[in-house]
């Protein structure tokens, strides 16, 4: 009803950064470090958000349109707005059932939803709750058989994509997990227990869930299931000397569209291409691999270029606004991915919370779009940007300039330091062995 009254954590929750802060009173915090944090110092993690800074907007409010379509496609699916759910693993973790609470969510708000290769749940149990469209992330394995396995399966169940990572072949140095001593399941004293009073919603519904915990894509009958073995064996299976020919090879197994997710580098956007990938996620993986590397929105414009039309594009990483998602579009990015985003939705109220998550951004994706005088997804460009930072400012350049084979002639410009907290106080690698090591999602 109209005048019915909203829930105080919907109240409360009336952005993305404020729903980010509902989920720390919710989750212990290393729990919630393992969601929020990045690697090393975290200069990656600040700037993936802090980018959107350097690309104001340039708004022309007369000949806008009383209403706007904020629709688009997406590999022939008509999704509500270009916004995604991308591979984000252990949602189980968060709220029971928590990837098909997810899944369900974005289904309902007319996006997709990419199942994580380690998620809680299996491939198939997500499928047989019939939400769609699914997508399904994998890895290039040691063992190429595991590889197409993983293919085949997401096939036969009716997935409609595969996203394959490239950029977790190795584990970032989480030192958030590090300095918490964080391991899955969670393992918690009776002292961190007396001190969780305020975690009690978290505990009680999850207190059956925790125990049960594991990766079930990797389940084998007669194996040893536990997440701790599993755990184990997935860290030795992504291929650290993968190459572009073991994507072609998968490319001829899966017939749907493939993706690859953690693309930064135009080179590799062009090669993609070469080797019939259909799309790629501009990514850094959350700022959770290698500190110090490009923000995805600072690396959009060249990837765009090298793709020149040729795949889709999207943008993973850093999204919190409306504004955000407008800015990149202007960019050359197709959609975007919302990651922490929906893992703090889902942390508050589950399905509830992930919904309440594609409500704020279609709202802000909305305003802004009437306050720029755009009347759909496609009048979305660079001419909306104003006294451009250095991303927009190259997107321009490369516009003018002569079109070359691969995107590659000029040497991406140095994303510049900055500021902010200090990372995680130093902590003894004698305490990381004994504390085990964190755990990828």
């Amino acid at each position: 009803m109209a005048g019915e009254r909203q829930p105080r954590w919907k109240r409360r929750a009336y952005n993305i950064t404020a729903l980010r802060e509902e989920a720390r009173r919710v989750l212990p915090r290393a729990v919630f470090d393992f969601v929020d944090g990045g690697a090393g110092d975290e200069h990656t993690l600040r700037r993936n958000v802090s980018a959107f800074d350097d690309v104001p907007l340039y708004p022309r409010p007369i000949g806008g349109s009383a209403s706007r379509d904020l629709s688009t496609a997406l590999f022939g699916r008509r999704i509500s707005m270009p916004l995604i759910v991308p591979p984000t693993g252990l949602a189980g973790l968060l709220w029971p059932d928590g990837e098909a609470a997810s899944a369900r969510a974005a289904t309902k708000a007319g996006s997709i939803y990419c199942l994580s290769h380690g998620s809680i749940c299996t491939l198939e149990e997500l499928a047989e709750t019939g939400i769609e469209p699914r997508w399904f992330q994998t890895y290039i394995y040691t063992d190429r058989g595991l590889t197409h396995e993983m293919a085949e399966r997401a096939a036969a169940a009716g997935y409609e994509a595969l996203v394959v990572t490239i950029d977790t072949q190795m584990l970032g140095n989480r030192e958030r997990d590090i300095r918490n001593g964080f391991v899955i399941p969670p393992r918690f004293s009776a002292g961190e227990i007396a001190n969780m009073a305020t975690k009690l919603r978290w505990l009680l519904r999850m207190r059956r869930t925790i125990p049960n915990i594991t990766f079930g894509n990797y389940r084998r009958p007669g194996g040893a299931n536990d997440l701790t073995t599993l755990h184990q064996r997935m860290l030795t299976l992504p291929d650290q000397g993968m190459q572009w020919d073991d994507v072609a090879a998968l490319r001829a197994v899966w017939k749907g569209p493939l993706l690859l997710k953690g693309v930064l580098h135009p080179a590799d956007a062009a090669e993609a291409v070469a080797n019939g990938v259909d799309g790629m996620f501009v990514s850094n993986h959350g700022g959770r691999q290698l500190d110090g590397a490009a923000s995805a929105l600072d690396a959009l414009p060249r990837v765009a270029d090298a793709v020149a039309g040729r795949a889709t594009v999207l943008l993973d990483g850093g999204i919190r606004r409306g504004t955000h998602i407008v800015k990149a579009l202007a960019l050359g990015a197709d959609c975007c991915t919302i990651g922490r985003a929906q893992f703090w939705g889902l942390t508050v109220a589950g399905e509830a919370g992930v919904a309440h998550v594609f409500d704020i951004f279609r709202r802000e994706l909305d305003l802004t779009m009437g306050l720029c005088g755009l009347a759909d997804i496609p009048s979305i460009g660079p001419d909306i940007l104003a006294r451009p930072g250095k991303a927009a400012r190259k997107l321009a350049e490369v516009a003018a300039a002569p079109p070359s084979d691969n995107g590659t002639e000029d040497k991406p410009e140095p994303v510049p330091e900055i500021g902010g907290p200090a990372g995680p106080e130093p902590t003894r690698y004698g305490d990381w062995e004994r504390k085990g090591r964190a755990i990828d999602f």
